[in-house]
């Protein structure tokens, strides 16, 4: 009869350091919730601009842009634009350019990859985060590019 009260009991400490977990888990998984983020004159489209969870922004692929129209000049023009557009989402998120750790340029024409790289390099601020660039096959409004970015903010 003794042991089985004493399994008995074993078995309400171990539920309740199970409970303590979940809760736990529970309070955690609250905390990391998201907040999205869309840029003025964005709020149509179905989708953002950025989504924030924990300490993360994850930035939506950006068009070299200007209040909704491709910015003229060629590619040089709307990898700034597009950088620019990348800028206001880390500014209305509360990050920095320097909390970029990953961006992915796409661009219609890998012909054009020195004249972006230029602008790229004179934008974008030591150390350069890590970077994917590819060509494809066509973008939205026949963008020449189009860049998306991750940012971390260190704790």
């Amino acid at each position: 009869m003794m042991k089985a009260k004493l399994n008995f009991r074993m078995f309400g400490a171990y539920a309740g350091i199970v409970m303590f977990v979940l809760f736990a888990g529970t309070v955690n998984a609250a905390a990391q919730q998201r907040k999205s983020i869309k840029l003025p004159g964005m709020e149509a489209f179905p989708f953002s601009d950025g989504v924030v969870t924990g300490n993360t922004l994850y930035v939506a692929g950006q068009e070299g842009t200007v209040e909704g129209k491709l910015k003229p000049g060629g590619i040089a023009a709307e990898t700034e634009a597009a950088l620019d557009n990348i800028g206001k989402v880390l500014k209305q998120a509360g990050f920095e350019w320097k909390d970029v750790v990953s961006v992915t340029v796409y661009l219609a024409d890998i012909k054009e990859f020195g004249d972006m790289n230029k602008v790229y390099r004179g934008v974008v601020p030591d150390p350069k985060p890590a970077r994917a660039t590819v060509q494809v096959a066509g973008l939205v409004n026949n963008a020449r590019i189009e860049i998306s970015a991750i940012a971390v903010k260190e704790k």
